[in-house]
């Protein structure tokens, strides 16, 4: 079960990855001679192509060959209790983040909790070394900018860097 959490932990914070497209990845979506990682995303229905990480990479190997059940699923990940099938549909993965994050003594009192703080936690790391919006849209798989920018607001610094010119508005009113 640890390496199945760890390959999922990968996906969503190193690729940003949503929780209901890690569920339905098939060994298909890995082209590995491409160092490719391709699907087409629920909530889009666009088609998203990243290249795998290494650490990401040999992650889901190693769970592929070493911690998977051996069952018959189209499905990368499954539930490692009888029986082993897929996730169901409303199964969000919060328990595995919950899991790792009581065993690091970090609290949880205050913090969103779950797969999509990865996915921000991303899109936060990307903002600080100056990656370009439009750069961070399509890491992300969103349509438009306009979705990534909710990510700025925890860039302070940066938006300090975007100083709202106050004498335009009053002569506009």
């Amino acid at each position: 079960m640890g390496k199945r959490d760890y390959a999922i932990i990968l996906l969503a914070c190193r690729l940003g990855l949503r929780c209901g497209d890690i569920k339905k990845l098939t060994k298909e979506n890995f082209q590995w001679e491409q160092k490719q990682l391709v699907f087409v995303q629920s909530k889009t229905r666009t088609t998203l192509s990243l290249p795998i990480t290494q650490d990401v990479g040999w992650a889901v190997i190693d769970y592929l060959r070493y911690g998977r059940p051996k069952v018959d699923s189209p499905y990368v990940f499954i539930r490692h209790l009888a029986p082993f099938l897929p996730f169901t549909e409303d199964n969000h993965l919060n328990k595995i983040i919950s899991k790792y994050m009581k065993m690091a003594h970090i609290p949880m009192k205050k913090k969103k909790v779950g797969m999509h703080s990865l996915r921000h936690t991303l899109a936060s790391l990307l903002l600080e070394i100056d990656t370009p919006l439009p750069v961070i849209s399509d890491i992300l798989g969103h349509v438009d900018t306009e979705s990534t920018a909710v990510y700025l607001k925890v860039d302070i610094e940066k938006l300090k860097e975007c100083p709202l010119d106050f004498q335009e508005d009053i002569v506009n009113e």
